[in-house]
């Protein structure tokens, strides 16, 4: 009895701990607190029908019991009894509740508020697993059976999450998952009789055994793979080898552009697409409006140190009614409702929706796609925009400067500037802000004075190439280098806004085009493009493109935002060269909207033109081959080095030359040299010249013998693989008397003729061998490879044994065994 309540217990946190990834969908920790009660009052219910021997049936509806009273406690729906017993109303209110959270998915991006529908749901279902866990875990002990519904709780963040699932909350589920079967294991040993290890020693109270100890080993490795494994591989998750591609797109359908439409790095998507060499179709759109403005796709709203930073969207399904744009805007404001047509290509992948700003209706997308009013986004957090068909109703609202001006300054504590007007600290940009708008007096005039400022007279120009800097912040550096293109414009003066005490963001979407036919339009990834959008007030949020316009295919001005880089028309000066942006933008061939006009070519005097980048695959194709071979010819320069060092001859020093007979040499002529003077460095090159033997046989696939003596072995090598070349045995038998000398004898050889015979033997075994084994001895020599082996070998088996010896060191602190030790009282 107390073994099923120990493995209820274990099985009530094991259910807890499966349920940590929930944490990554929710922004608070309230389902935590709510679903441990939940867990607990099962748990609990459990233990004390188990006490009274209920059967197994019971149990099951004990804790169902359990678990709607545990309900009902925390979500009351009016006229319960004693405020736990539910009643039909209850059940209705249940009902309603699970209606709701339906819609509260759809309606919300990950992370989701703490809504009562979605906490209701969420603490019904983790406390059903539990009832189950703790059911196949104490009632019928299948403890691995308990994995499936523990499971289930996991694949829910993992279906709504827009990004991978952080790694740690399945860690933690894991751990718990273990910790179910060690329970389990250790409760049907007990029952079993004693531990002991495989020498038929028991094992001490205070010791973990061997198998136990190899079971933890595994477990963790299991763990660890289950970890890093997704990480690694692309697809499975966005993973480290999609990081080197992430937002960079190839322009013909490979990343694509914007990812999804959580965490997703626009900023690095537009970057990638515009320096892409090859043009892609991404969207076509036909519109009724006769100057459409820019189509837009995403938001980035959050600044932080680094930049803009896109937030979670969250909004209602764009098949039911959208909010009507012009509610709350100025009576003096013209609207007009127009009509728009898209076709996504295959070749545009994310989760955003390009549409016109303040959409009122649209046909052709499910309730999956949902439109965040406040961001003014249509997304999903399930589908994806390649090959969407769609219409859209919208409204354009046309201002004028006199009406903007009209505009009263949001007081300082409204919710819109206290979120959108906090910038990090930048003495530069803030002392540059307040000098600009000195001097203005009402928001209008101080947008239009930092939008001013971006002007070519000022020094700023386009280039897809950016230049460095030393402050130590990117905005800083680009007001100072006064060089980039729209992410930097379009950040920089939404960052001055802001530091003006205006609320503002960053759009990202597409210009007009470059290729257009009646009402239709043509996009591609060169019209990729990003500005600002300032918020006034009775006005919503007024557009403002501060990148030169000449950089900007397709690019449109209005009467509030004006080409502050054009000529003025009515003062031109003879002889002078206008200004790169002083055409019509759909005036001649030398507007932006000429499709025959190449973007990258320096349309700024005196800069330098950015260069068409080259796919960066090949680069990475051929880096990667690169190290492969190197990886490949270690081996072989491995093996010519060593052999190197052993061929060279030793420092000069004074010898003393004997004849072999003198000392009862084997050769009665008398034609060995006997080193007298400096015997150590002549047994070190026999030794040398030896070994050098050895792994050229190794190499040459010979057998080598290591409990044969050197005469013995040089003998052998004689007789079987150089019996048809007489030098070579010769060469073979003088280096093993060198080598049997030098180990035994007081005088050995010398050692001038050695090289020459190990020269000898070594053409002589390449003559005789095969093609393929002389390409393996050259490229992939066993005798190196044989040595790193045991090398490896070696190391590892002393790491082990170090990790023993220490492991014996500690167990002398084991409190169970200190606890062991203790003397019974």
């Amino acid at each position: 009895m107390i073994a099923n309540r120990s493995l209820g217990l274990v099985a009530a946190v094991a259910t807890l701990l499966a349920a940590a990834p929930l944490s990554a969908i929710f922004q608070r920790w309230t389902w935590l607190v709510q679903a441990t009660i939940a867990v607990a009052v099962v748990a609990g219910v459990a233990a004390l029908l188990r006490m009274v021997r209920a059967p197994l049936w019971g149990q099951a509806l004990g804790m169902t019991a359990g678990l709607l009273l545990a309900l009902t406690w925390m979500f009351p729906g009016g006229g319960e009894l004693a405020g736990v017993l539910p009643t039909p109303t209850t059940l209705g209110y249940f009902g309603e509740l699970v209606g709701g959270s339906v819609q509260d998915m759809r309606s919300y991006g990950v992370k989701v508020p703490d809504t009562e529908p979605l906490l209701f749901i969420t603490v019904l279902g983790v406390g059903s697993v539990a009832v189950l866990v703790d059911l196949l875990v104490v009632g019928l002990r299948r403890p691995a059976l308990a994995g499936l519904p523990m499971l289930a709780i996991y694949s829910v963040p993992v279906a709504v999450y827009v990004d991978s699932v952080p790694p740690v909350p399945f860690v933690i589920g894991a751990a718990g998952y273990l910790w179910l079967l060690v329970s389990d294991n250790i409760d049907r040993v007990r029952r079993f009789g004693r531990r002991f290890t495989g020498d038929g020693r028991d094992v001490d109270v205070w010791e973990s055994s061997p198998l136990a100890s190899a079971g933890r080993r595994l477990a963790v490795v299991g763990v660890v793979a289950a970890v890093l494994v997704p990480l690694a591989v692309p697809g499975m998750t966005s993973g480290l080898l999609d990081r080197l591609h992430q937002g960079t797109g190839n322009g013909a359908g490979g990343t694509g552009v914007g990812g999804n439409s959580g965490r997703v790095d626009l900023f690095a998507a537009l970057s990638g697409q515009l320096n892409q060499s090859e043009v892609a179709d991404l969207v076509k759109v036909t519109t009724n409006e006769p100057d459409p403005f820019y189509l837009r796709f995403g938001v980035a709203d959050e600044l932080r140190p680094d930049g803009f930073r896109v937030r979670n969207p969250a909004g209602r399904p764009v098949d039911r009614d959208l909010p009507d744009p012009t509610r709350e805007v100025d009576d003096d404001v013209r609207h007009r409702r127009y009509q728009a047509r898209v076709e996504v290509t295959d070749d545009l992948d994310m989760r955003l929706m390009p549409v016109y700003a303040d959409p009122v209706r649209v046909d052709g997308l499910n309730g999956n796609w949902l439109y965040d009013s406040n961001l003014q986004v249509v997304f999903s957090k399930r589908e994806s925009s390649r090959g969407k068909r769609y219409e859209f109703d919208y409204v354009r609202a046309r201002y004028t400067p006199e009406l903007l001006r009209r505009a009263e300054s949001l007081p300082p504590d409204d919710g819109l500037v206290q979120r959108l007007t906090d910038t990090p600290q930048a003495p530069e940009v803030d002392d540059l802000v307040d000098g600009l708008v000195a001097d203005e007096d009402n928001d209008y005039d101080r947008v239009r004075a930092i939008y001013d400022h971006f002007s070519v007279s000022n020094g700023f120009s386009y280039s897809l190439r950016t230049e460095g800097g030393t402050s130590g912040k990117d905005i800083v550096d680009f007001l100072t280098n006064k060089v980039g293109f729209c992410q930097q414009y379009a950040a920089a003066m939404a960052w001055m806004v802001r530091a003006a005490g205006i609320p503002a963001r960053v759009a990202f979407g597409f210009t007009n085009g470059t290729s257009r036919d009646e009402d239709s339009y043509v996009l591609t990834n060169r019209n990729l493009h990003a500005w600002t959008e300032v918020y006034f007030d009775g006005f919503g949020w007024v557009p403002f493109d501060a990148t030169p316009a000449y950089g900007v295919p397709g690019n449109t001005r209005s009467d509030w935002a004006p080409d502050i880089d054009a000529p003025d028309p009515s003062a031109p000066s003879a002889g002078a060269t206008p200004l790169p942006g002083g055409a019509d933008p759909s005036s001649g061939p030398t507007g932006p909207d000429d499709p025959d006009r190449n973007i990258d070519e320096g349309l700024v005097p005196n800069a330098d033109a950015p260069t068409r980048q080259a796919p960066a695959w090949p680069w990475w194709t051929a880096a990667g081959i690169l190290v492969l071979l190197g990886l490949l010819a270690l081996p072989a320069l491995r093996r010519v080095a060593l052999r190197r060092r052993r061929s060279a001859p030793p420092p000069a020093a004074p010898v003393t030359p004997t004849v072999a007979g003198a000392v009862g040499s084997d050769d009665s002529a008398g034609r060995m040299v006997i080193l007298g003077a400096d015997a150590d460095q002549a047994r070190a090159l026999a030794h040398a010249a030896w070994n050098e033997l050895l792994d050229t046989l190794l190499d040459y696939r010979v057998r080598v013998d290591r409990t044969e003596t050197p005469r013995a072995t040089a003998e052998r090598l004689a007789r079987e693989a150089l019996a048809q070349d007489d030098p070579a045995a010769s060469a073979a038998r003088l280096l093993g008397r060198a080598e049997e000398r030098a180990r035994y004898a007081r005088d050995p050889l010398a050692g001038g003729e050695l090289p020459g015979a190990l020269g000898t033997v070594r053409r002589a075994l390449g003559a005789q061998a095969d093609r393929r084994t002389r390409f393996v001895a050259t490229t992939l020599p066993p005798s190196v490879l044989l040595r790193w082996r045991t090398a490896l070998t070696d190391t590892s088996t002393r790491l082990v044994t170090a990790t023993g010896r220490l492991r014996t060191r500690l167990l002398r602190w084991n409190p169970r065994r200190l606890l062991a030790g203790r003397p019974a009282r």
